[in-house]
């Protein structure tokens, strides 16, 4: 079957098995003829497939007289939206598809030889299978033997018997690269030869008709290689090596098992087949195929692949970066000045050497990272965040990012891609850096650039799959069109031939595979050594286990101890080669599974990062909705992570803009209406507030500190639609979002909250609560209360406390002050004299207030120590073996008062002391719990985790 790409959509097609019967009027017919293809109805369930109005559209590609050069129909539309042109036609009477159309028309194209084609719906989720191949031509020919467009191994001075039918008579001539070896007079249907080989030879025979018609058929005759085997030199490994002392050498290495043999083809050998450049097979490694080129010119530009025995030409996996056929036209000297013409005739990708060059000068050498508790990330796709769309544009907007005060810098994938204009998960190759955006020098001074502005650069990589463009599927895989495309053979070392997950798309690394994982961390290395990034997103984790299917989610969702295994695995070998670097997992999946990562390697101060999606809480809060409006596993230890491990996110690139859902679907109570613009916007600063002052890792995605509110399913023409997830979006900077007032207020505000998070260290602290759709306390479920406190500090703010009203209305909130004293709205500096822990505070709808304990002195002489000092800890939380302490003090007339999380009192009881110890049996079901002090110097709260 053909493959489809478009961005990083997974199709899920429902395939009918069985070739579907047909037929062709006239048959057989030339390419100038005008023809109709006629399909049976029954031959499709339209109720299945959920057809309206008969709507069954082609899918068609042609070939040409060989067979070869696959051109896709240029009115097919895309996979997920035929083109209408391409519908076929319904009769009701006959119960008959058809459409009529002229080849050379239809195609555009003139020498067809053949074409293909499969029915489907508009929208690709259904399909006939298998793919229908129909000959083009009164006159065919049908090679015997060999087959056509085979390889086929003859040692020199062997001969070989080549014989072929026609459908009519005909005259036949044999060419060996080029030349007329045999040719015929007397027309005949059929043909045969013996042709003895001399050497290799690109085989061409050719039938010619009474009427002049000809039709050719192609083939290869190889003569065998005799490889030398010696061990490779210490110098080089797989891929592209410098000489460290010889400008004029370098190395080459692929790792090719079940190839016969390898030759190096490229611009130092006019890219013809050369025993010059057979590689030699390692000693060590009879699998690794290595080469040294000598002679080189120091400073020149040399282009090469590598050509396998069975006629694969492949651009090295390990190369820098590539040149394209496909991507390099449309790419614009500005954004990539002198970009390297493709070497013409070549197809698919070919690497790029050039010895001697002159490393990059890195300004900052001794970047000190953020720590991984303390980060707060920007996800940024560069495509969609400049008009420009390169490095350099992006370097001009280090101000902007570093004045919002985030610390690093999260980029969607750039590793190359398949096109230019992409999210990036269609990777091909993971170790290139892709050229849409500009050199590599230029992301190098980007990099260097945020290193000296305290900001760290994170690479999300996607090591699920690689696209079909990949050296380490084309070198292995199922070719029947000889497009170069194809379903990955069952003698590829890297890939699975049968997806292990069920969120799979394209083609699936086995993470078991010791190839594979060599590969994986040659690029980590490449990413982190040479272009000096702090650390990796890793995308969808849950593929690398290889113990479900692809149409078992519930397995692949599930705890997989091979999985939980395999990325210890890579976090060891990542941390192996830059101990301090960040690895964070989109994973999404179970705490059991997720603790393993969190919590390994804590103790050497490592411990994966994991994703935790919080966008749907958080968009119900700032629409205005209590339903399913708790955000409370913000708090690490609800995962039962022992460090702040989760990254929190109320927007990423997944997920569908606040914003977008505020205005679209916003509560309204009279005047006061979430869908106005403006009002939205004051209560996306809220979201600020009860997002960054939660301690741990924060991310956010790009513009939403400026209320950005275009769907991410947003089409070029205005529409929303799931198909367009991956297309290009507005740029804010493009639409002057930066110099609204009332937009720029967004930014403003978040910058002030992420400043005070940054520059007080009581925010770094383990001990937090948060608060959020707490019925106990507040009926509306829409009031947030936040808790931080460190009683270590002895300088400064060591409490915290931030209140939210994220309903419609005016609300009288009680702040749980911790103590009465001098209290600072850390926003304004203002400075308040609390009297009473509990007496309300008005907040307006969608106001906050983020309050400090007034720090201009030590506290030594403050009120925290005074006599009226409340406090309330829990030992041991998460909480274990049906007992927990709790440790109070100052709890003058004390009561402790247990809710569960929808407000229902499980428990009270008086203290009998106002400093002690209490031993609480916890015979309560595994969840969360709210304890409450209250006494007559205030009251405290402190969540509990039964075990």
């Amino acid at each position: 079957m053909k493959k489809f790409y478009s961005g990083f959509l997974l199709f899920v097609v429902a395939c009918v098995f069985g070739q579907i019967s047909y037929t062709i009027t006239p048959n057989p017919f030339n390419e100038t003829d005008n023809i109709t293809l006629t399909v049976p109805g029954n031959q499709i369930d339209e109720t299945a497939w959920g057809v309206v109005n008969n709507a069954i559209y082609i899918w068609t590609w042609s070939l040409d007289t060989n067979y070869q050069n696959s051109q896709d129909c240029p009115t097919n539309g895309s996979w997920n939206s035929s083109n209408e042109l391409n519908r076929l036609n319904y009769n009701s009477t006959t119960d008959t598809y058809s459409l009529t159309f002229t080849p050379t028309t239809f195609y555009g194209r003139t020498g067809i030889g053949r074409f293909g084609f499969l029915l489907k719906d508009k929208t690709g989720s259904h399909q006939t299978s298998p793919d229908i191949f129909v000959n083009v031509g009164v006159l065919n020919l049908n090679l015997t033997n060999p087959a056509a467009n085979s390889l086929t191994s003859v040692p020199t001075g062997n001969s070989i018997n080549i014989t072929a039918t026609t459908s009519v008579n005909a005259t036949f001539q044999l060419k060996a690269n080029g030349t007329v070896v045999n040719s015929t007079s007397t027309a005949s249907t059929s043909y045969s030869y013996n042709y003895t080989v001399t050497g290799d030879a690109s085989m061409e025979l050719i039938a010619t008709d009474a009427n002049s018609n000809s039709k050719n058929s192609t083939f290869i005759l190889q003569v065998p290689r005799n490889v030398v085997s010696e061990a490779i030199p210490s110098w080089i490994r797989q891929g592209i090596n410098y000489h460290p002392t010889d400008n004029t050498k370098v190395g080459l290495a692929l790792y090719a098992p079940t190839k016969n043999f390898v030759h190096v083809i490229g611009s130092f050998n006019n890219w013809i087949v050369n025993d010059a450049y057979l590689m030699k097979r390692d000693t060590g490694n009879p699998d690794l195929y290595w080469i040294e080129l000598s002679g080189l010119t120091p400073q020149q530009l040399y282009t090469f692949q590598y050509r396998t025995n069975d006629l694969r030409k492949v651009a090295d996996p390990y190369s820098p970066q590539i040149l394209s056929s496909y991507d390099d036209q449309y790419i614009s000297s500005t954004t990539y000045p002198n970009l390297p013409a493709f070497p013409a005739g070549q197809g698919f990708e070919v690497s790029m050497f050039k010895t001697g060059q002159t490393p990059y000068n890195w300004q900052t050498t001794n970047f000190q990272r953020p720590a991984k508790e303390n980060l707060v990330v920007y996800e940024l796709l560069l495509r969609d965040f400049t008009q420009e769309k390169n490095w350099q544009s992006l370097i001009n907007k280090i101000t902007y990012l570093k004045n919002l005060n985030i610390n690093a810098i999260e980029l969607l994938p750039v590793m190359e891609f398949e096109g230019n204009l992409s999210w990036g998960y269609n990777t091909s190759f993971h170790y290139a850096l892709d050229k849409a955006y500009g050199t590599p020098e230029k992301f190098k001074e980007f990099i260097d650039l945020c290193h000296q502005n305290g900001i760290a650069v994170i690479l999300d990589i996607a090591f699920n799959h690689a696209t079909g463009r990949s050296p380490l599927v084309r070198l292995w895989n199922v070719d029947p069109d000889g497009d170069g495309y194809g379903d990955v053979a069952a003698n590829n070392p890297y890939f699975n031939t049968v997806p292990k997950h069920s969120y799979n798309v394209f083609n699936d690394f086995n993470h078991t595979s010791a190839s594979t994982k060599y590969y994986v961390e040659r690029c980590l290395q490449q990413w982190l050594l040479e272009y000096h990034v702090d650390g990796f997103r890793w995308d969808l984790t849950k593929g690398f286990t290889q113990s479900c299917s692809e149409t078992d989610e519930a397995c692949t969702n599930a705890y997989q101890q091979d999985r939980v295994d395999i990325l210890k695995y890579y976090a060891d070998r990542q941390w192996a080669l830059d101990p301090n670097s960040y690895m964070i997992f989109e994973h999404l999946g179970t705490d059991a599974e997720e603790q393993q990562w969190a919590n390994y390697r804590i103790a050497e101060g490592k411990g994966v990062m994991l994703w935790n999606n919080q966008n749907g809480p958080y968009n119900q809060n700032t629409m205005g909705y209590k339903e399913n409006s708790n955000f409370d596993r913000m708090n690490h230890t609800l995962h039962g992570f022992t460090n702040m491990s989760g990254v929190g996110y109320g927007e990423s690139h997944d997920e569908e803009r606040l914003m977008f859902k505020n205005l679209a679907y916003g509560a309204v109570n009279g005047a006061y209406d979430v869908k106005n613009l403006n009002t939205s916007l004051d209560r996306m600063k809220a979201f600020g507030a009860t997002f960054f002052t939660i301690p741990g890792p924060k991310m956010i995605w790009q513009f939403g500190e400026l209320g950005y509110e275009f769907s991410i399913n947003r089409c070029a023409d205005g529409s929303i639609n799931n198909g367009c997830r991956t297309d290009e979006k507005p740029i804010a900077f493009t639409l002057g979002y930066d110099t609204n007032a009332n937009r720029k207020a967004v930014y403003d505000t978040w910058a002030k909250i992420i400043n005070i998070r940054n520059t007080n260290p009581v925010f770094k602290s383990k001990t937090y609560t948060v608060e959020s759709n707490n019925l106990t306390n507040d009926p509306t479920g829409l009031i947030t209360r936040i808790f931080v406190y460190d009683n270590t500090i002895t300088t400064g703010v060591k409490n915290v406390v931030v209140l939210a009203n994220y309903t419609t209305a005016a609300q009288n909130v009680v702040p749980y002050f911790p103590y009465i004293g001098q209290w600072q709205n850390l926003m304004d500096n203002s400075i308040s004299t609390v009297t009473s822990t509990t007496a309300p505070i008005l907040l307006q709808p969608g106001e906050f207030r983020i309050f400090g304990n007034y720090a201009s002195t030590t506290l030594s002489t403050m009120n925290v120590n005074s006599e009226n000092t409340l406090s309330l800890q829990i030992g041991d939380n998460p909480v274990k073996n049906g007992s927990a302490k709790l440790i109070y003090h100052k709890a003058k007339n004390g009561e402790i008062f247990i809710y569960d999380m929808s407000g229902k009192k499980m428990d009270s009881f008086k203290l009998t002391n106002e400093n002690g110890t209490y031993e609480l049996k916890t015979n309560y079901p595994s969840g969360s719990y709210l304890v409450h002090l209250k006494s007559d110097t205030g009251v405290a709260i402190q969540k509990m985790i039964v075990k």
